[in-house]
């Protein structure tokens, strides 16, 4: 008897971009694997290149599939674990030490500020512990002119109102409004900034 993602006619891509179950278990989840451990090779050549900004710009602009505007910045070491779902605006600055896990998708609008040491994470694993290795996930979604404060944890499925600050640390775990300011674990309004 088939299996239901066997008598899906989608990919395994195509069903993980979409935020459905995913196991190592499928037949095709090797091709998915292959992708994830190219675009961490990519990774590991800008992390350990002596590049100018400029150059950095443009081989993480390889990796995420997108030529990256001129005014965005871009710090090495940044970790990635799947580019292909990555979009970024104008004017982005992402610092050091940062892990986007982008396989269901991350979408930077102009002007956000990620500080250092930043996670940005799509993925999540089945409560199950029978099957943990499964993964399923969420786009994350980040507005214009958003801050993140250095190590702050951004969750699958979580989206970033216009102008607001999630402050250092902190770990969202549902959307955040526009010109709030979200602090703590889990992350909570403390205040709204004055517009």
């Amino acid at each position: 008897m088939a299996t239901k993602h066997q008598m899906d006619n989608r990919s395994i891509f195509e069903r993980d971009y979409a935020g459905e179950p995913v196991s190592p278990n499928e037949p095709d989840y090797q091709l998915l694997i292959a992708d994830i451990e190219d675009c961490m090779a990519k990774a590991n050549e800008l992390n350990s290149g002596r590049f100018s900004f400029a150059e950095a710009r443009k081989r993480f602009g390889e990796i995420i599939g997108q030529e990256i505007d001129d005014s965005c910045l871009i710090m090495p070491p940044v970790y990635i674990d799947y580019g292909k779902h990555v979009k970024m605006g104008k004017g982005c600055v992402i610092q050091q030490c940062c892990t986007f896990f982008g396989r269901c998708g991350i979408e930077l609008g102009n002007g956000v500020f990620v500080g250092p040491k930043v996670n940005l994470i799509t993925i999540n694993h089945d409560p199950n512990p029978e099957n943990r290795s499964t993964t399923y996930g969420k786009k994350i979604v980040i507005d214009d002119n958003v801050w993140i404060g250095i190590a702050a944890t951004i969750l699958p499925g979580v989206h970033l109102g216009y102008g607001c600050i999630v402050g250092a640390n902190a770990v969202v775990t549902k959307d955040v409004p526009p010109y709030a300011v979200v602090a703590g674990n889990p992350a909570k309004i403390i205040k709204y900034i004055e517009h």
